[in-house]
C-alpha cells in the first residue's frame, strides 16, 4: 500500500462514520469519487471507485494493525453501499409488521465481510449496525421533508441524537446506552416536534439473532407516544406509571403504563411536556436519575428500559420563571435540546421549499405530485405573499386538503353568522365561544388558537364545539 492510498483510505474512513446529512459527508464523497459535490451521482462513484480498490487491496489478513484498520474501514464502506438495498427493503416490508421478519441477505453479507478479512464472531455487530445506520437515515429522510438550510440541519441533529457525532465513539462505547441520553424538541405547534420523535423512536439499537436469521424485534411497537395534554389531571398518573387493581376508585383491573409498555432501548415520547404539574415531575425525575418506577397501587418499583423523548411548544424558560417547571428536572431532561424550525424560517431561507413540500402532502394525499401545482396557484392567489404559516407544515397539510375539495385556501364560512359584540343580550361566554371558533375556522388547529389566546388547548376546543353547537 502505498501513500497515496493510504491518504485516501484516511477519507474513507472518515466518510463511513459521518453524519450523512451533514455537508462534510457530502465533500469526502466527492473527492473519493474524484468529482463534484453537486454531481447527482457522487455516491455512486464513489462506491464504485471503493469497491475497486478493496478488490485491489485484499484481505484485511494482508496488513499490519494500522493499514489493517484502514483498509477494514474500507471494507465497511463497499459492505454497506453494495448491501444498502437489502436493509431497504427490510424496512420497507417491516412498516407495518409488528413482527421480526426474516432477512436472508444476512448470509451473503456475512460472508463478503469474511473474505474481507473481517472477524466472522464480530458480524452479527455489523448487521446490527447497518441495519441501524440504514433505517435511521430512511426515517429521519421521510418523516422531515425539505431541502432548506434549516431542514438540513434539523435531519443533522437528530441524527446525531441516534449515533452522536462520532459513529465511532458510538460503536465502541455507546451503542447500547443512548437511553441514558434524554431529548427535549422544542418548537411551534405544527413544526413536525411528533414525526421528529417517531423517526428517532424507531431508529433505536435492535439486536441480531442469529440462530433465527432475523433481527430479534420488528422497529415497530418501539416507538410508545404519550400526549399529556390529552390526558386528564386525575389519569395522568395512571397513563404514566399505570395501576394495580383496587389502587383507587375504578381500578377494576391491573392497567400497565405508558412506561412499562416501552421496550427495551425503545423511546417514550411525552409530548407536551410542559402540561405537566410539578408533583408528576418529580416522579418522572426519578425515571431519569434511577431508571425505575412504581405503578400506582404497587409495591415493588419497576425497571425503564427505554429513553425519555420530550416535547413542548410552549416557552420553558417562562414556565421555569413561573414555577410551573422544576430546574432539577428541566436539566435532567435536557441532554440534548433540539428546536425544530418554523415554516417561515424555511420558506425564507428557501423558496423552493414549498414547492417541495406541496410536492410530498399532494402526493400524500392524492396519491399523486401532479395535483402541486393547483394548490401553488391557490396559496398565491388568496394568501398574502408574507403569509405566516401560523400552524406551520400542520396548517400547510390543511390547506392542501381544503384546496384539492373546495379550490380556495380560505377556510369554509362558519355555520352561523359571527356574533355582533354589540348586538344586545350578549355574554362574555358567548363572544369567547365564537372568536374562539372564528380562529379556529382561520388557523385549522386548536394549539393555534390556543397560543393566540393564551387559553389551555381543551379550553379551546370547549369554545369551538360550544359555537358550533349554538
Amino acid at each position: 500500500m502505498d501513500a497515496g492510498q493510504r491518504r485516501l483510505l484516511e477519507t474513507v474512513s472518515q466518510a463511513t462514520f459521518a453524519n450523512p446529512f451533514g455537508e462534510e459527508r457530502g465533500a469526502l464523497d466527492a473527492v473519493i469519487a474524484e468529482t463534484s459535490p453537486d454531481d447527482p451521482e457522487v455516491l455512486d462513484r464513489a462506491a464504485a471507485r471503493m469497491a475497486t480498490l478493496r478488490e485491489a487491496l485484499g484481505s484485511m489478513e494482508r496488513y499490519g494493525p494500522e493499514d489493517a484498520a484502514r483498509v477494514g474501514h474500507l471494507l465497511l464502506f463497499d459492505a454497506f453501499h453494495r448491501f444498502a438495498h437489502c436493509f431497504d427493503a427490510l424496512v420497507a416490508a417491516q412498516e407495518g409488521a409488528h413482527e421480526p421478519l426474516d432477512f436472508p441477505e444476512h448470509a451473503l453479507l456475512g460472508a463478503f465481510l469474511v473474505e474481507g478479512g473481517w472477524p466472522e464472531a464480530r458480524v452479527g455487530r455489523v448487521l446490527e449496525l447497518f441495519y441501524q445506520l440504514r433505517r435511521g437515515f430512511l426515517l429521519l429522510r421521510d418523516a422531515l421533508v425539505g431541502e432548506s438550510p434549516p431542514m438540513r440541519r434539523l435531519r443533522a441533529s437528530l441524527w446525531n441524537q441516534l449515533f452522536t457525532r462520532d459513529v465511532r465513539r458510538y460503536e465502541e462505547h455507546l451503542w447500547n446506552r443512548m437511553e441514558d441520553f434524554s431529548v427535549l424538541l422544542l418548537g411551534e405547534t405544527g413544526t413536525g416536534k411528533g414525526a421528529a420523535a417517531a423517526a428517532l423512536g424507531r431508529s433505536g439499537f435492535l439486536g441480531w439473532d442469529a440462530a433465527a436469521g432475523r433481527f430479534e424485534a420488528s422497529f415497530e411497537g418501539r416507538f410508545v407516544p404519550l400526549n399529556l395534554a390529552e390526558v386528564p389531571g386525575t389519569l395522568l398518573e395512571s397513563a404514566l406509571f399505570g395501576h394495580e387493581k383496587g389502587a383507587f376508585t375504578g381500578a377494576i383491573r391491573r392497567h400497565p403504563g405508558a412506561l412499562s409498555r416501552c421496550p427495551e432501548h425503545g423511546a417514550l415520547f411525552l409530548d407536551e411536556i410542559g402540561e405537566v404539574p410539578p408533583a408528576v415531575q418529580v416522579k418522572l425525575l426519578r425515571v431519569l436519575q434511577e431508571r425505575s418506577f412504581t405503578p400506582l397501587g404497587a409495591a415493588q418499583a419497576e425497571r425503564f428500559p427505554g429513553r425519555v423523548i420530550a416535547a413542548t411548544h410552549r416557552s420553558l424558560a417562562d414556565l421555569r420563571g413561573e414555577g410551573g417547571f422544576r430546574d432539577d428536572f428541566y436539566y435532567r431532561l435536557c441532554s440534548t435540546v433540539v428546536e425544530l424550525p418554523t415554516l417561515r424560517e424555511r420558506l425564507r431561507s428557501d423558496a423552493g421549499e414549498l414547492d417541495v413540500l406541496l410536492a410530498t402532502l399532494t402526493e400524500r394525499i392524492a396519491g399523486s405530485d401532479a395535483l402541486a401545482p393547483v394548490v401553488r396557484d391557490a396559496i398565491a392567489r388568496d394568501l398574502p405573499a408574507d403569509y405566516a404559516w401560523p400552524g406551520n407544515v400542520r396548517e400547510l397539510e390543511q390547506t392542501v386538503r381544503r384546496v384539492l375539495v373546495t379550490g380556495r385556501c380560505a377556510a369554509p364560512a362558519l355555520a352561523r353568522a359571527p356574533v355582533d359584540p354589540f348586538e344586545s343580550e350578549r355574554s362574555a361566554r358567548e363572544l369567547l365561544d365564537a372568536y374562539c371558533a372564528a380562529l379556529h375556522a382561520r388557523y385549522g388547529t386548536y394549539e393555534a388558537v390556543a397560543r393566540i389566546t393564551q387559553l389551555d388547548r381543551r379550553t379551546v376546543k370547549k369554545h369551538v364545539l360550544a359555537y358550533g353547537e349554538g
